[in-house]
């Protein structure tokens, strides 16, 4: 498939014509190639995905290529192959029908003609291929308007009543953004482009300005915060309007309509005045107001930000610490109860905090009792993880219990005594490090993705990012052979120092 900058060449266009009258007729090839305008604002830099030839269909193809490599080079053939095909054509039909002293109507379409659509082996107005585009209607505001195809129906013929379903609605509000429904607005609106949305859409959570629930941009408080601040101080530059314009004027620079320099010395001008007005004061120093009392001296409890985002502080600081999360997330237990198990060290309640890497449970007793627990992100919201379970096995250094506990990277088993002992039992793999003798096992990296190294590590760096296992090469006799697992071979046994393979079963996860 290509992708360079030259545009779609006349040879190619004369292939896939070939290939539309040769497999759908004459009729399916419009007169001329359709050609296609840019939007104003598009960034055509290179031609669209297509395939290299029209040769390579894709059920010749598909004995190569995987499950998901077949969908896609079949995503990008039927939609090359519909791009030059005549649109589908439609009847829009609407009846009428009388009973008694009320008239009810209908609409939907009648096909003529499939056209593009038969790439996709549908009729108009079927959507049960998840590509293949509904069937435009031509009152797409007109509530009245049903989809799908109407029977055929004659003036004056009399119609038998099935079934009648007394229904009453009621405004709804607008769903929260998707990150389609979220590009889409962006894109009415002028805001942005193709190659700046995936930044947009990270930035917005990297940031913590929103979190993703059940595929919904849902804002946080912090968000809120933020908004507030900037639509005070900066109401002009965040209109939609003055957003679009700017990108309109990026344009004219990029095509040598205006002058780059003219074009900042405009915008800094009134930036410069907002900026010295610039007021924030409300979540800084001593925090913004708020009517809930704390609950610990009963003095009034402020909004600031920290490190960690925003949260809510006792106003009689540094005489009462009590702080509480803002963010009223709802959280459950994992065993799917609706209140939270209180700790299992003290017996007090957990609350949601927020630390470095997000937020977490922590016991209400602390600093006396440090007991966390961790959240993790689940599609029905925030869950807590398991509690700590204490193992009667020792820790080898310290002769401690050892705890099972759950972690960035998931569950993991370390020393009740941390963090005096920094103790963590890792997995075992059986083989013996051929540098020090030591034992190989299963580590993970900054990253959460797992290697295996050598337990006496920092004092022996060896490593392996596949899977040892403790069998000798029967080729060269090396101590060890390593796990390689392919879509195309599935789960092989290899040797690193010479070409010897052998294929295994998958093993049970």
């Amino acid at each position: 498939m290509r992708t360079d900058s030259t545009r779609v060449s006349e040879q190619a266009l004369e292939e896939v014509r070939g290939v539309i009258k040769d497999r759908f007729g004459d009729e399916y090839v419009p007169e001329k190639p359709n050609v296609f305008k840019a939007k104003a604002d598009a960034q055509d830099a290179h031609e669209a995905i297509r395939p290299t030839s029209m040769l390579r269909d894709p059920e010749s193809v598909r004995t190569y290529l995987t499950a998901d490599q077949y969908s896609l080079y079949r995503l990008i053939w039927n939609r090359f192959m519909a791009s030059q095909m005549p649109p589908a054509v439609f009847d829009e039909t609407t009846v009428d029908i009388a009973a008694g002293d009320y008239l009810f109507r209908v609409k939907g379409s009648v096909p003529k003609f499939s056209g593009w659509m038969a790439v996709y082996g549908q009729q108009p107005g079927e959507t049960t291929d998840t590509n293949l585009p509904v069937a435009p209607s031509t009152e797409p505001d007109d509530e009245d308007a049903a989809s799908g195809v109407l029977p055929p129906l004659a003036e004056g013929e009399q119609l038998e009543l099935k079934t009648l379903r007394p229904e009453q609605k009621f405004t709804q509000p607008p769903p929260r953004f998707s990150e389609a429904t979220l590009v889409k607005e962006l894109e009415e609106n002028g805001i942005g482009r193709p190659s700046t949305y995936a930044s947009i859409l990270g930035t917005l959570q990297d940031r913590d300005y929103v979190v993703k629930n059940e595929g919904r941009f849902k804002p946080t408080y912090l968000g809120f915060i933020i908004t507030d601040i900037l639509t005070r101080n900066f109401d002009d530059i965040l209109a939609v309007e003055y957003t679009a314009k700017m990108e309109e004027q990026l344009d004219d620079i990029e095509h040598g309509r205006a002058d780059y320099e003219g074009t900042l010395k405009s915008f800094y001008k009134k930036f410069k005045k907002d900026l010295g007005k610039f007021e924030a004061d409300d979540y800084k120093g001593e925090g913004k107001a708020t009517d809930e009392k704390c609950e610990k001296c009963g003095s009034p409890m402020v909004i600031k930000v920290g490190r960690f985002g925003p949260f809510m502080a006792c106003s009689a600081y540094p005489e009462c610490t009590n702080t509480k999360e803002l963010e009223t997330q709802d959280v459950s237990d994992s065993e799917g109860e609706d209140e939270l198990e209180p700790c299992e060290n003290c017996g007090k309640p957990m609350v949601v905090k927020r630390g470095r890497f997000g937020q977490f449970l922590a016991c209400t007793g602390y600093p006396d009792c440090k007991t966390t627990r961790k959240l993790i992100a689940t599609k029905a919201g925030l869950k807590a993880a398991k509690p700590d379970q204490i193992l009667d096995e020792k820790c080898p250094r310290c002769s401690s219990n050892l705890v099972i506990k759950h972690g960035r990277f998931g569950e993991f088993t370390a020393c009740t005594k941390y963090p005096e002992c920094k103790y963590v039992k890792l997995k075992s793999t059986g083989v013996i490090c051929p540098l020090d003798g030591g034992d190989v096992v299963e580590r993970k990296s900054r990253r959460g993705k797992a290697f295996f190294g050598c337990a006496n590590y920092p004092d022996c760096e060896f490593t392996l990012w596949k899977r040892p296992f403790p069998e000798k090469c029967p080729d060269c006799g090396a101590p060890y052979l390593l796990e390689r697992i392919t879509k195309k071979h599935g789960r092989q046994l290899v040797c690193e120092k010479c070409e010897y393979v052998r294929s295994e079963e998958l093993m049970p996860a």
